[in-house]
């Protein structure tokens, strides 16, 4: 009688995923910004396991709880989320063992919602009556209340979450830049919860200080600068509602605000000139890491991230034709080819 492999302990499981989250390549971009040859880098943070940066995120923050001994195999994982970092738990907490229940608000793209159910997961769609985005937060600290078995990531609190980034995604840009003789003079990222902003930033300032970190938000809802959530955007999964705690806006240099269609119109370049298809908070990105290259100079080493891929988005405004207005960057921006710098070495954070 042949012998039966005894189901992988949840050691071995989080060893089989690792392989799946983090590692991507580093983008050079090469474009021309009124006729004139430019480069921008980014991070294709598209590529991870479930097609965006909240993989590093999840998996730093399950496998740190598991070894506190806060997280326990077969505990039901609960989170509140705009839409990526939900997909990421339901993906990342199913290959764990975990049920898992996301609550999110009822605007997000229905593509959102269909990869969440596909995953396994519960979803509990929450309306503006009910309070929306905060509103998701707080029903899941009320059904976590008194209950047993229930872990809350908590990603907007959780200093894992700044940890995943200042362990793995900030070394990485590093390594990569490093590879072809450079270092960079600026990081560029919006922020959702803010943990790549802040992770990535103090990492790359262990290494140098002078880099400049620069959070980008919607033009049309800026709640980085005014400290409230002031009207609504396009660019699902940042600027939701409030500042969270694990943002440090001192340890930050100035707020670069981009609007939501100069960004539509940025992400459409890049899957019809490049093949790249990329989320609408790519293109905000680009667009103000742009803004502040042409604050320091064309030849500055300006790094940002794509976060998400575009398949999240094709019910939204992304497969629509958006009106160019007065102010856009994007029409000034030709896009010509890429080039893709992937880690040399493994980055020991990432494989501890």
């Amino acid at each position: 009688m042949a012998a039966t492999r005894q189901a992988p302990d949840y050691e071995e499981r989080l060893n089989g995923l690792k392989a799946l989250v983090g590692g991507t390549p580093l983008l050079a971009i090469h474009f021309t910004l009124r006729g004139r040859p430019r480069r921008i880098y980014a991070k294709a943070e598209h590529m991870n396991m479930t097609g965006s940066i909240k993989d590093r995120m999840a998996y730093h923050i399950l496998r740190d709880a598991f070894r506190r001994g806060a997280l326990k195999p077969g505990d039901c994982v609960v989170e509140a989320t705009s839409g990526n970092t939900g997909i990421s738990f339901a993906a990342l907490g199913r290959a764990l063992g975990h049920p898992v229940t996301i609550f999110m608000p009822d605007w997000m793209s229905q593509e959102r919602v269909s990869l969440i159910r596909s995953l396994g997961a519960e979803i509990h769609p929450v309306s503006r009556e009910q309070g929306g985005f905060r509103g998701s937060i707080r029903l899941t600290e009320e059904l976590a209340r008194g209950a047993e078995n229930v872990f809350l990531p908590r990603q907007f609190s959780n200093g894992a979450n700044v940890e995943a980034h200042a362990t793995t995604t900030g070394p990485e840009i590093w390594q990569q830049l490093e590879r072809i003789s450079l270092t960079p003079d600026a990081f560029v990222a919006g922020v959702g919860t803010g943990g790549t902003i802040m992770g990535t930033g103090r990492a790359l300032r262990a290494r140098k200080r002078s880099v400049r970190l620069h959070p980008v938000e919607p033009a049309e809802s800026p709640t980085l600068s005014t400290g409230q959530k002031t009207g609504r955007h396009r660019i699902q999964g940042v600027s939701d509602e409030f500042i969270p705690p694990i943002v440090a806006l001192s340890e930050l240099d100035r707020v670069v605000s981009v609007s939501d269609g100069d960004a539509i119109l940025m992400a459409q370049q890049f899957a019809s000139r490049l093949g790249l298809g990329v989320g609408i908070s790519a293109g905000a990105n680009f667009i103000a890491a742009l803004k502040v290259q042409e604050e320091l100079g064309p030849e500055a080493v300006v790094v940002t991230v794509f976060a998400d891929d575009s398949k999240k988005y094709l019910s939204t405004d992304l497969l629509r034709e958006e009106p160019v207005r007065e102010g856009y960057l994007c029409p000034e921006v030709s896009l010509s080819h890429f080039e893709a710098v992937r880690r040399f070495a493994d980055c020991q954070a990432t494989c501890g």
